[in-house]
């Protein structure tokens, strides 16, 4: 299961998977984040928040998650994964290769830091 908080007024996303991932997961973020990238041209800022990342209920999963981040990862300014699992700075080191948001990686207990960078660059 995904867990999808919408922030519209400051344009932010916050992701909590709780459980593998399915690919109506994925549908439905897309259902919420779409109608603010929409409105406001982007997204100031994506934020997935997870002790340990939980994986993919299915093949069909991950398939739905990447066309997930190939469909929205260009109107997504900055990505803050906050999260102690080594997940984390993989994302950050390979990510920043594959999407045109900026990526940081922050340890689960760093979620006000994380906010704060990915609204305010600090």
């Amino acid at each position: 299961m995904l867990n999808v908080k919408v922030d519209a007024d400051h344009a932010l996303v916050i992701l909590e998977p709780d459980g593998a991932l399915t690919d109506n997961d994925f549908r439905l973020a897309a259902q919420l984040i779409d109608p603010v990238i929409e409105k406001n041209g982007s997204l100031k800022g994506l934020i997935i928040q997870t002790r340990s990342f939980p994986g993919w209920a299915s093949f069909a999963a991950l398939v739905s998650h990447l066309r997930f981040v190939r469909e929205h990862h260009k109107s997504v300014q900055r990505i803050g994964f906050v999260t102690d699992s080594p997940v984390g700075s993989f994302a950050e080191a390979i990510g920043n290769h594959f999407v045109s948001a900026q990526i940081r990686h922050f340890s689960y207990d760093e979620f006000t830091h994380a906010r704060n960078w990915v609204l305010y660059g600090e």
